[in-house]
């Protein structure tokens, strides 16, 4: 067996669809697997079994592979150094991932670049919330995702819950947004730079629940806007690999950065079937150094719509179901157990009417969730 170009270390969806990508890139990549019978353990063979968080682990890993790159941002920055140090390039490397890491430092950072945020504190008690006013958005700085770690609060009970957990906190204002924006580039270290168009992402209940690409109505002056922030946050944090800056569009017309991902992100799913390069291809292209792939859609409209987890228990049995009901739209299902409201696949339709693909990307969603069309 050749050795391996690249180590990925966590074994979630994202790394299932990296291997996706470098199937075709001849790329042959060594996975850090949470368990044996993880999303990404399922498809890439030479893979181990271990925790991100143990030093030892991670140089059995990569004993052998020049470049690290990650599914998540949660590898403690000391061990990423230290693998540095010892002639392995992570990338994005630990003085970028710290931002992705921690939101007090990411509002720090932007607000130092002239970033435009919202309005923020740190905060270790209710009287700094009080001070800070009320009604907030309290965000855990570490480890919050999907909605976890994230709590709207109108009053000081509100936020018992978080202070219960002891952690730091963030207070944010709550932002009257029109909607929710994301911008996605791909950065190589040699400073190549590649924007994806700029799209609009639905949530519920705290989840990503579907992507327009492009966003649609969206002002020239916002979209080109929202690419030069996210090209500019690339260059100055220097990212490699994919960044996505989640933005709000708010309702007088200015946009806000809510969060930063330095990874393949949901909002960049659309691409594997809306464009000439997915995002996973760009991210194994900028993390490995190669030339980077054209960012163009594809059709005028994609729509990505995220499969939670529902009713329908069996989504082996249900695909023949979706896809002979469906047979225009793409079907990616991670092998995760289904549980409520996880993650455990994405659909994607395309074509020429907005109306159209969404509804065709919908109704697919809707029969592996619930079995019945809405």
């Amino acid at each position: 067996m050749p050795s391996p170009q690249l180590a990925v270390i966590g074994g979630g969806q994202l790394a299932r669809m990296m291997q996706q990508a470098a199937i075709g890139l001849g790329i042959h990549i060594r996975l850090l697997a949470e368990a044996p019978d993880v999303s990404a353990a399922q498809v890439i063979p030479d893979h181990l079994v271990g925790d991100h968080t143990d030093l030892d682990t991670l140089r059995s890993v990569v004993a052998d592979v020049p470049v690290v790159t990650f599914d998540h941002e949660h590898v403690p920055p000391e061990h990423l150094r230290t693998l540095e140090a010892e002639g392995h390039a992570c990338r994005p490397g630990p003085h970028a991932l710290l931002y992705a890491q921690d939101k007090g430092d990411m509002r720090a950072r932007l607000g130092s670049l002239g970033v435009p945020c919202p309005r923020h504190a740190a905060i270790s008690s209710p009287e700094d919330l009080d001070t800070f006013g009320y009604p907030a958005v309290l965000k855990t700085t570490r480890g919050g995702y999907d909605g976890k770690g994230v709590w709207v609060v109108r009053s000081a009970a509100d936020a018992d819950e978080a202070f219960a957990t002891g952690r730091a906190l963030l207070a944010e204002e709550l932002v009257d947004f029109r909607r929710e924006l994301s911008a996605l580039v791909a950065r190589s270290p040699s400073g190549e730079v590649r924007a994806y168009p700029v799209v609009e992402s639905r949530q519920a209940g705290g989840v990503c629940a579907e992507v327009v690409a492009p966003a649609p109505d969206l002002d020239p002056r916002l979209d080109a806007e929202a690419r030069a922030i996210a090209e500019r946050i690339a260059s100055e944090l220097d990212v490699t690999g994919i960044l996505a800056v989640e933005l709000f569009e708010t309702a007088d017309g200015r946009l806000l950065v809510n969060e930063l991902a330095m990874r393949p992100h949901n909002t960049g799913h659309w691409s594997i079937d809306g464009a000439d390069t997915s995002q996973f291809e760009n991210h194994l292209r900028a993390v490995l150094d190669l030339p980077l792939g054209s960012t163009a859609a594809r059709a005028p409209w994609t729509v990505m719509v995220n499969i939670l987890g529902g009713a329908v228990e069996d989504l082996q049995a249900q695909r023949a179901v979706v896809l002979a009901d469906a047979p225009g739209v793409k079907v990616h299902l991670y092998g995760k157990p289904v549980k409520s409201g996880r993650k455990v696949g994405h659909v994607t339709a395309y074509g020429h009417d907005l109306d159209d693909v969404l509804a065709r990307a919908r109704h697919a969603a809707a029969l592996f969730t619930d079995g019945v069309s809405p």
